[in-house]
């Protein structure tokens, strides 16, 4: 096969990728090019596309030109919707819906609020006292503060404004002690979408108090919470450090790892084909309930979206785990989300996927398929290995970028968190339902824990710090990544 014709089968075989790679280099564009230029440039390729109808060659690179220019629409709406937003100057008064855990920082307490009637999403830090500290998901408040737009603030690579945005922030505030009180409960004037969010996030808050009575030790508990219904409140900075440094920081975050052990656990129950289309809806509006459980954060939001792909493609016998499925989701996700693709747990999830199904299958055949399959602990082993490395290269170039980190015991990690993991979450299930399994999952978290104290803490240089490549290098690093990937690519008769 000629390599023309390799990576024709290629974009045959995926033909959603490149319009999912034009999408977003429309994205970023639109946030530099006015929405009514942006609009202009859209119609304009739109009818150029139609009436190059008989040069199918030259039509499908407009094709590609107009979707770019649709992401650019998409991204300067959402930004000219930023840029929009004013508030009063001066100390206004207002009701206000507590939608997030209450978390403690050095000198408040911070939390995220809706206003009442706008349904705007304000990042809130109250004065620390007793009664901020009992604030919950769902409190109504009466608040008298001055609101302002979002920080402008930047370190290194983080840009807190542009985080802010990204998470539907529309503004900030700081509260004095004797500037709001709690009212009667009431969600009245807050998004009906907003109010079955906070709903299943007090279902997630009886969760979390269930663990609580439990008798588990605080770091157990900050783990398990952090696992099984992303909050990650209770994790002290020694802890997530711990995690960090380890390269484990993954499994706090709640992303494909976590939903794909539920998918299968889902999956085990149903043996045979009879009834496959009952189960496959079932699960997904299990996970998509799981979602909304725990706040749909994005990388969850991104699982979700893959694991329903997944099933739908399943039941018409295609490729389920393929790169047209990660395009389509990324294709649903940027469209509804246009600023979802500067989440870095976004980049960090998608890079992760893609690396995985473009080259864990070139480091799979390492090793002769016919000995895997004669030695199953080895398969799995290799598996494991294939995998883990696969989403290092794709994912360690932006974690340096933004974290200025490289984690030199990530496989060691993965050996042990991966399997812990997987036992964390169908244990911490099983507690819910029968308590006395609450004393296996102190156990396991413990060995969790304990393992990833050492490999930070014991061993020699557990971490390389202080990286911080620019945005350019970066970005040449992931040239040579694919230069490399297809010249290989090229070599081999299997691709």
């Amino acid at each position: 096969m000629t390599n023309r014709r390799r990576h024709q089968h290629l974009l045959r075989s995926a033909p959603l990728f490149l319009p999912a790679v034009a999408l977003a280099v429309g994205i970023v564009a639109g946030q530099h090019v006015e929405l009514s230029a942006c609009w202009l440039l859209f119609f304009a390729l739109l009818a150029i596309t139609v009436v190059l109808y008989r040069l199918p060659n030259t039509q499908s690179a407009m094709i590609l030109l107009t979707v770019a220019a649709l992401g650019a629409v998409r991204s300067a709406t959402v930004r000219q919707q930023h840029d929009a937003v004013t508030w009063p100057d001066g100390m206004v008064s207002y009701e206000a819906v507590v939608i997030s855990e209450v978390t403690e920082k050095p000198k408040t307490m911070a939390a995220d609020i809706i206003i009442a009637g706008n349904g705007k999403k304000l990042k809130c830090y109250l004065e620390k006292d007793e009664r901020s500290r009992r604030l919950t998901i769902g409190d109504r408040l009466q608040v008298v503060s001055r609101i302002e737009r979002n920080s402008a603030w930047q370190s290194g690579t983080f840009d807190y404004r542009r985080y802010l945005e990204v998470h539907g922030f529309a503004g900030q505030t700081f509260v004095r002690a004797d500037d709001w009180q709690r009212l009667t409960a009431s969600w009245e004037g807050v998004p009906a979408w907003q109010q079955v969010r906070l709903r299943f996030l007090g279902y997630r808050h009886q969760l979390a108090e269930r663990y609580r009575t439990m008798g588990i030790s605080s770091e157990a508990y900050a783990v398990v919470t952090a696992m099984t219904l992303g909050d990650k409140s209770a994790m002290t900075a020694d802890l997530k450090d711990v995690y960090a440094v380890s390269g484990a920081s993954h499994v706090l975050a709640l992303s494909g790892l976590h939903l794909g052990i539920i998918y299968l656990l889902l999956s085990m129950m149903v043996v045979g084909r009879r009834f496959r289309v009952v189960m496959q809806v079932v699960a997904v509006l299990a996970i998509w309930a799981f979602a909304l459980l725990v706040g749909l954060p994005l990388s969850v939001v991104r699982a979700a979206v893959m694991i329903t792909v997944y099933g739908l493609l399943s039941l018409t016998g295609r490729n389920r785990m393929s790169l047209n499925a990660l395009a389509l989701a990324a294709i649903l996700i940027l469209l509804a989300s246009p600023d979802s693709l500067f989440d870095v747990g976004f980049q960090l999830s998608f890079a992760a996927m893609l690396a995985i199904l473009m080259l864990q299958p070139l480091f799979e055949r390492l090793v002769s398929r016919d000995w895997l399959l004669e030695h199953p602990l080895w398969r799995w082993l290799w598996g494991l290995t294939t995998v883990s490395v696969a989403a290092q290269v794709g994912t360690a170039p932006l974690v340096a970028y933004y974290f200025g980190r490289f984690s030199t015991y990530f496989l060691l990690t993965n050996f042990i968190v991966i399997p812990l993991t997987t036992a964390i979450l169908y244990l911490a299930l099983a507690a819910l339902l029968l308590p006395v399994a609450g004393i296996a999952l102190l156990t396991v978290v413990g060995w969790l824990n304990s393992a990833l104290t050492f490999i930070a803490g014991r061993l020699p240089c557990p971490s390389i710090e202080g990286l911080h490549p620019s945005a350019l290098q970066t970005a040449m690093v992931y040239v040579i990544i694919v230069s490399l990937f297809l010249i290989v690519k090229r070599y081999d008769k299997h691709l």
